[in-house]
């Protein structure tokens, strides 16, 4: 490996008032901080910080918890208010954490007595199999993935635990949905978007098919909470997690934090990967994930793929771009063409572009269904309002 590609980090300067802020939160984003790492945080905490932007950025990126954990050590260098808003906010996840582990539990018991398979990932059950401790990443909600000729039970039962479909789709729309489509998501008496299940990695149109029946094959057990569960093998979820990343312009330092966590894993088969990327074309997403993960968190690129990722040139400009981006806090609308035209030149088989645009084009969904209530012997008409909604906002721009 050459030491100088991977721990020779060159972190990207925001353009704003944030600097110092932005330096200090790349640092102290680390699940397990050597001597050299506290160090440079010690040196970043004798400049001026701006507190407030600091907090906010932590807090948007899903770090406060490990920027707590950085800080707490060296809490004579930071101002007492701050540490208070992250030691709440550490409280407040520790709390939460509890709670979706035991929300957890209690569904796959239940879908266990169903026989239905499914399989949690990101959240707890990432928190506790990577970071070693569920109070250091922030969980929002519960994501499981199911097997799509399961998701009918799957959603009654989970219905009758108290959750409910934050979209409501008729009965005669749910099989194009589920086709179109790769997640429901469902509201409980706690919250909002508590519980996730999906049954594709993405929505139809991004083109991308992904091998799930594999996915659930590979599957290994992990402990979450003292109990065992099913979860994506370390390779398949660097992948999963990638595409995730890429679908929000690895717009959440949180994302890259969690794929340097998997990178510590000595034992991943880079030649499967690097396999499964190139079938299913997110080679180019997966070096960008890599890049970035190195870039703005310091993760070593590992050296059985590193010759591939450093000499993907057109992987390395997009790194540049989007790190630059993510300092800078652009922001990408999901809906808006820009973003559409970005998705594409992230897929490095022209065949892949096409199938995207074409999808795009003709899959409709929610938004279609909304705009307009047609009787189900019309429903292949609703190609023609995709198709007429996706023309005027490529009019707006």
């Amino acid at each position: 490996m050459n030491p100088e590609s991977t721990s020779s980090v060159e972190q990207p300067a925001p353009a704003s008032s944030a600097a110092a802020a932005w330096d200090l939160l790349l640092a102290a984003s680390s699940s397990d901080p050597g001597e050299s790492d506290l160090e440079r945080i010690r040196g970043l905490l004798a400049q001026p910080v701006d507190w407030e932007t600091l907090l906010r950025l932590a807090d948007h990126h899903g770090t406060s918890s490990l920027l707590y954990q950085n800080l707490t050590s060296l809490s004579s260098q930071v101002p007492a208010g701050a540490l208070a808003v992250l030691r709440q906010r550490y409280e407040r996840n520790v709390h939460k954490s509890l709670f979706l582990a035991r929300e957890l539990i209690r569904i796959l018991d239940v879908l266990d007595g169903l026989s239905a398979e499914v399989i949690p990932y990101k959240g707890i059950v990432m928190s506790e199999a990577y970071y070693g401790d569920m109070a250091l990443r922030q969980s929002g909600d519960m994501d499981l993935f199911v097997r799509r000729q399961e998701l009918g039970r799957i959603k009654s039962a989970v219905r009758e635990l108290g959750y409910t479909p934050r979209v409501v789709i008729p009965e005669s729309a749910e099989e194009d949905y589920i086709a179109s489509g790769y997640e429901w998501t469902f509201d409980s008496p706690a919250g909002k978007n508590l519980l996730e299940l999906q049954w594709a990695l993405q929505p139809r149109f991004y083109a991308l098919d992904f091998d799930m029946d594999g996915l659930f094959e590979r599957a290994v057990s992990v402990t979450v909470a003292g109990r065992r569960v099913k979860t994506p093998s370390p390779e398949d979820l660097l992948l999963v997690l990638s595409v995730h990343a890429a679908k929000h312009v690895w717009g959440r330092l949180i994302w890259l934090r969690d794929i340097a966590q998997i990178l510590r894993r000595e034992d991943l088969k880079w030649d499967w990967v690097q396999s499964r990327a190139r079938e299913c074309g997110i080679e180019r997403i997966l070096h960008i994930t890599l890049l970035l993960a190195n870039r703005l968190l310091g993760a070593a690129i590992p050296e059985p793929i590193e010759n591939s990722v450093l000499s993907d040139r057109a992987a390395l400009a997009f790194a540049s771009e989007i790190a630059a981006g993510v300092a800078d806090e652009v922001s990408y609308e999901e809906e808006h063409v820009s973003y559409f035209r970005l998705m594409m030149r992230l897929r490095e088989r022209r065949a892949d572009r096409l199938r995207f645009l074409a999808r795009l084009t003709f899959t409709p969904g929610p938004g279609e269904w909304e705009a307009v209530r047609l009787p189900g012997p019309l429903f292949p008409l609703y190609r023609l309002v995709r198709l007429g909604r996706l023309a005027a906002r490529w009019a707006r721009g």
